[in-house]
């Protein structure tokens, strides 16, 4: 019996993830990315705790695949510098099992796209539409031929164009307020330590470790949409340049980047959740199925959720079924992830407002209150969510 066909579309790290863990449970799999080629550049992205179990249960081991850097602490600070609140992260290995890592994107996603074999990767393959009316899906591209399938896997991102053709209604995208820069920057004699988010008014800035002594750096503020600079370099010195320590030196380093080199983007989630997370043999995962503010580091975690819960829940691709469970088992799916997902979307818009707060009262009253929380008491409230992924029995 020829094995279940398994197409995704879209090559980021929920995608590439859904692929291996659809792989590994015998499905031929066909990934479909637009891009011409892999990513060679890129920000980074952190790792949690219930991210890298989740990995663990697919056999993929991020740190010794892409490299990673721990932390010693990780904390809020004001933008003179004083700590909000600090936790050590020998305290949340013990508490989960495991310390948070943070890997460059471009290799996160090259360690995973090895694990599949190379003819699974289609690059230059634009999807332009899937047909799914008649019961077993066929994918269009640009570049031709259709290819049918018996599951897609929408990983096509925030703007997902698949979302948008099967929930019409869907009010799509919210503007949440705010515009994000990212970069990487070399700074390995700046032998930064700890992890760390920095707030002010309407503006915050975020420093991470990455391996090899680089730096991933990211910077918000509260703008309206669209607005740009003509140097993206100088608009950060221009916000942040007077405050902190390492930020200033940080920022020189930025500035000998190519312009390129510093990304800005618009930050956006989903104005509401999705009625479902699938739609006959398609199912969603990532920023195409929830859309949330970066303000918990979730996004890529809970795509990678998304992903092995999908391949767990359906049936091994190479089984001799004669009864084929696939629209029971992404039912299952939406069943599972939907109001998870959903809770942390919600959290992350409500940890972005007090970020995004300008008014001095509001700012004052907020960061005396996150001073005033024992350092416990905050590690104790990410429980939900580095203790939140399960396998579904």
């Amino acid at each position: 019996m020829p094995k279940r066909h398994a197409v995704v579309v879209g090559a980021g790290i929920g995608g590439l993830t859904a692929a291996i863990a659809l792989h590994r449970r015998g499905w031929h799999v066909t990934v479909c990315e637009r891009a011409p080629e892999a990513p060679t550049t890129g920000a980074g992205i952190g790792l949690a705790p219930n991210a890298l179990r989740a990995l663990d249960s697919i056999d993929v081991d991020a740190a010794h695949a892409a490299g990673s850097a721990v932390p010693t602490t990780m904390g809020l600070r004001r933008s003179d510098g004083q700590w909000l609140t600090r936790t050590d992260t020998a305290d949340m290995a013990a508490r989960y099992g495991m310390p948070p890592i943070a890997v460059p994107r471009p290799a996160l996603t090259a360690a995973l796209a090895a694990a599949l074999p190379p003819e699974a990767l289609r690059y230059g393959t634009t999807v332009t539409a899937v047909d799914d009316a008649a019961g077993r899906p066929t994918i269009r591209t640009a570049v031709g031929p259709d290819l049918p399938a018996d599951l897609v896997v929408a990983a096509d991102g925030i703007h997902s164009p698949l979302r948008r053709a099967y929930f019409p209604a869907h009010p799509g995208l919210h503007y949440i307020g705010e515009t994000a820069w990212r970069t990487i920057v070399d700074a390995p004699d700046l032998r930064i330590p700890a992890m760390s988010e920095t707030w002010g008014r309407g503006e915050r800035f975020g420093v991470t470790p990455l391996s090899d002594g680089r730096f991933y750096l990211y910077a918000t503020a509260v703008v309206p949409a669209g607005t740009r600079s003509a140097d993206h370099r100088a608009e950060l010195r221009q916000r942040f340049g007077s405050w902190h320590d390492p930020i200033p030196a940080l920022l020189d380093r930025v500035g000998r980047l190519e312009p390129a080199d510093v990304l800005q983007n618009d930050l956006y989630d989903l104005a509401a959740p999705l009625p479902r997370m699938h739609h006959g043999r398609i199912a969603w995962l990532g920023d195409a199925a929830h859309a949330m503010a970066p303000n918990l580091g979730q996004g890529g975690c809970q795509a990678i959720e998304d992903a092995v819960v999908l391949a767990h829940l359906l049936p091994a691709g190479d089984s001799g079924d004669s009864a084929d469970s696939t629209p029971a088992a992404l039912a299952a799916y939406t069943a599972a992830r939907r109001d998870r997902t959903d809770a942390v979307r919600v959290h992350a818009r409500r940890v972005g407002r007090l970020g995004a707060l300008r008014n001095p009262l509001a700012v004052a009253t907020r960061d005396l209150a996150v001073r005033a929380t024992p350092a416990r008491l905050a590690l104790r409230g990410m429980d939900d969510l580095f203790n939140g992924f399960r396998l579904p029995g």
